[in-house]
């Protein structure tokens, strides 16, 4: 055969492997897959930076079950309630594992962290620590002095910079500070950014640390192809190695000095407020096999990955909504001034009287999730999904973007309408801002008393505009927690009827 026949056989020979690749797939109930999946790269040639978005429309053309090939790896993708529920609910014990990915090596210490570890008796003990001795009802009680003091702290330097004249204000910028600061001093009782800055060079330190860190926390081609990371293209994983040494280091010499503090003959005084580090030295003290200084650093860092960025972000996205959208603007501010006044700056015990705030936050963790892609599960075992074959060592990735924004399961998606959650609260594999099954964010109730806290004390002190009468721009840069493309600038001025609650903080 010449050169010219095999040429024109290719096509044909290409869409016999193509034919016969999805006839076997259907004989084997596998999900509904692309028809063109190719050596090597799999999938991976439908994928772009927004990769929720990209997902989202490869589920819109085959439905919300999906089984992608994303280089040497299998990947279930699902964007519908059902099939959330299956996963996280009827499948929950077997999607409980997590991959094998390049975070969890560097970043969750060799995947042993609380997010990173796959399910067993040590992820057991790890989430029962977070949510009994961390982040319970009743220890966040203890530490919501801190959080009072750094949003009053938000709120004069806003303050005092914007004083009678409108002024822009860098809120990202903002948001990031207060959110480090409060996660830092209920960890450590340090603060590293604005008016409290004691420790200069410490200081200097950790902001380095969080900007790389935040630089590098993205998914990465190496999961997907070992050539990629075998080769050292773009020295992703050397990078991520050389931050968490930093990190882990970093950590580690606040644990040592709250271990001076608290044993070497300078003890905290009788019925001073703990520090997380300090409540898990105690532990410590019990079951030092088990509570290692390396278990602390790991649930520290946790926090501050999880706890930081992520509210931040989420801050940001509301206030943004707001000023797209005055009219929701002026309704919290009308019941913030009819249901606390202004003579005192609200508290976190007001937040659970302040219904039309919750709605707002909501409201936007709908439309603008902080990860509108849940972290990757994986299967443990064979199992079913939407009616179909999941084989075990699958990834699974929940677009919780998809949901959220889905006409199907939200009338007017794409509006924001905090209203909606005053009527009805959805059902909880629609709203899924904090994940579900054991897996799901043992911070939600940090995260919701942090926000309402911070939202609601912009909302009641000042008087916010946009540049222009255009409206915000809303793009979504790219990151794991949906950052806004263009950091929020807007005009900020105290708010007449709060001066005499300003004057007093």
């Amino acid at each position: 055969m010449d050169a010219q026949n095999l040429l024109y056989l290719l096509p044909l020979i290409f869409a016999v492997y193509i034919f016969t690749k999805q006839l076997l797939h259907k004989l084997q109930n596998l999900p509904p897959t692309p028809l063109l999946c190719l050596p090597f790269l799999g999938h991976l040639h439908l994928l772009n930076k927004t990769l929720y978005r990209s997902l989202a429309h490869i589920s819109a053309r085959h439905g919300p079950v999906v089984l992608l090939q994303f280089g040497t790896r299998r990947v279930l993708v699902v964007s519908s309630p059902s099939a959330a529920e299956d996963c996280l609910s009827k499948n929950d014990v077997i999607f409980a594992n997590r991959p094998h990915l390049l975070a969890g090596k560097y970043i969750g210490y060799n995947y042993t962290s609380l997010i990173w570890s796959s399910y067993g008796d040590h992820w057991r003990n790890l989430r029962k620590i977070s949510s009994v001795e961390i982040l319970s009802t009743h220890r966040l009680q203890m530490l919501q002095g801190i959080r009072a003091d750094e949003v009053k702290s938000m709120v004069r330097a806003l303050n005092r910079a914007s004083g009678v004249e409108r002024k822009l204000v860098d809120m990202k910028k903002v948001f990031f500070e207060l959110t480090m600061n409060v996660m830092m001093r209920m960890i450590a009782g340090k603060s590293y950014y604005g008016e409290n800055v004691e420790e200069v060079e410490e200081a200097r330190r950790f902001r380095e640390i969080a900007t790389d860190s935040l630089r590098l926390a993205t998914s990465h081609i190496g999961d997907s192809l070992p050539v990629v990371r075998w080769l050292g293209v773009g020295g992703v994983e050397k990078g991520l190695a050389e931050v968490q040494r930093k990190r882990d280091a970093f950590m580690q010499e606040l644990v040592d000095q709250e271990r001076k503090r608290s044993y070497g003959g300078g003890g905290k005084a009788e019925g001073k407020m703990k520090t997380m580090i300090e409540m898990l030295l105690v532990l410590q003290e019990k079951e030092p096999h088990y509570y290692t200084d390396a278990m602390i650093r790991s649930l520290m860092l946790v926090l501050v990955i999880a706890g930081t960025d992520t509210s931040a972000g989420t801050l940001e996205w509301g206030l943004s909504l707001l000023l797209n959208n005055p009219h929701v603007l002026n309704k919290a501010q009308a019941e913030i001034d009819n249901r606390i006044g202004h003579g005192r700056l609200l508290d976190e015990a007001d937040i659970g009287e302040l219904p039309y705030l919750g709605c707002i936050i909501k409201e936007t963790l709908r439309m603008y999730p902080a990860g509108p892609l849940l972290i990757p599960h994986e299967s443990s075992e064979q199992c079913t999904v939407g009616g179909f074959r999941v084989p075990a060592g699958t990834m699974l990735l929940v677009n919780a973007w998809a949901i959220h924004n889905d006409p199907k399961f939200w009338e007017d998606p794409a509006e924001f309408k905090p209203e909606r959650f005053e009527l009805k609260q959805p059902d909880s594999f629609k709203l899924l801002s904090f994940s579900a099954g054991r897996r799901g964010c043992p911070g939600e109730g940090l995260a919701m008393r942090m926000m309402g806290l911070a939202l609601g004390s912009l909302i009641q002190c000042f008087h916010w505009e946009r540049v222009g009468r255009e409206l915000v721009d809303m793009s979504e840069g790219v990151g794991l927690s949906m950052p806004k493309a263009t950091p929020l600038m807007p005009f900020c001025t105290p708010r007449p009827v709060a001066a005499h609650l300003l004057s007093h903080i």
